[in-house]
């Protein structure tokens, strides 16, 4: 089974990672992406996140349906982004799996946030202490939706 959510509410690792346990498992591994404190020499208070959910739920249902095509031993597959703000320490995003062996499980999660980042339409603004500019829009690195929206469209 998949469990997909975008949630303004406090992520919870225990009871996503409880989500995907299964008997047939001996493997559950996880991703918990969180906020630091820092980013380019400026101090970061906390992270703001927006998505187009509909979506970015239908691009985290197809990583899923990749995950289960490279690894089809693959149980349960939860993939939960925060959305709103997200202060220092906080989890933005948990990503988990469970398999019989672990080494579909931890690759699956590489995988998994790695193409999060490259095709999930969810924007990231970062807020920053005073005296260091107030808060600036950043883009993954990995993203490869963004440059095809821009070099095809007038922005």
């Amino acid at each position: 089974m998949n469990y997909l959510k975008l949630t303004f509410d406090k992520l919870e690792v225990g009871e996503i990672s409880e989500l995907v346990t299964h008997e047939s498992c001996g493997a559950v591994s996880l991703f918990v992406g969180t906020t630091r404190d820092c980013f380019e020499g400026k101090t970061v208070v906390l992270l703001q996140y927006e998505a187009y959910e509909a979506m970015a739920l239908k691009s985290m249902n197809h990583i899923c349906e990749d995950m289960r095509s490279r690894w089809p031993d693959l149980k349960h597959i939860a993939v939960y982004h925060r959305l709103g703000t997200v202060p220092v320490k906080e989890a933005s995003v948990v990503i988990a799996v469970s398999s019989p062996h672990r080494e579909a499980s931890l690759a699956a999660v590489h995988f998994a946030i790695n193409e999060l980042k490259k095709s999930v339409p969810v924007w990231k603004k970062e807020h920053y202490i005073e005296g260091q500019g107030s808060s600036e829009w950043k883009e993954n690195k990995e993203c490869t939706w963004s440059k095809n929206f821009k070099d095809n469209h007038i922005l």
